[in-house]
């Protein structure tokens, strides 16, 4: 039984159909609107299977099924746009932090050392609770963007 169902509004057929007629129109929109349209199990739907869509629109029964899912779960316009939005990650380190973080690095370096190391860097911005947690890499990554160099 499948969980997502799509179950299309007469306004929701008439917006996708549209995004179908539009002159002008990006093809991944004007290619899920018609998959949407087939995938309706309302009333006034064809109701298709993911693998009758799947073979219609050249594409796999997973693409459909994700499809189903992100208009059930996120609604239609997000179901038209490229599955992969929004799944960019927070960076480790905002400006502030970015900014404590080259203070640091050009400052003198710690008792006993001759110079910063990314790793001391590290351990210095969560000891003075600037980040929760932060990786080197994070680390490198910021001292680069700047130009700096440790050595």
């Amino acid at each position: 039984m499948k969980k997502y169902i799509v179950e299309l509004t007469s306004k929701e057929r008439s917006q996708l159909r549209e995004i179908i007629n539009a002159e002008r129109m990006a093809a991944h929109k004007r290619r899920h609107a018609r998959m949407l349209l087939k995938l309706d199990q309302g009333p006034d739907g064809p109701g298709w299977s993911d693998a009758q869509v799947a073979a219609a629109f050249d594409c796999t029964a997973r693409s459909s099924e994700r499809l189903r899912r992100r208009l059930v779960e996120c609604g239609l316009e997000a179901a038209l746009e490229h599955g992969n939005r929004g799944s960019y990650r927070a960076r480790a380190l905002d400006g502030v932090a970015e900014a404590h973080l080259i203070a640091l690095a050009c400052g003198d370096a710690p008792e006993g050392r001759n110079r910063w190391t990314v790793r001391l860097l590290e351990e210095k911005m969560v000891a003075m609770n600037l980040v929760e947690s932060c990786s080197k890499s994070s680390i490198h990554r910021t001292l680069k963007k700047m130009n700096l160099n440790l050595t």
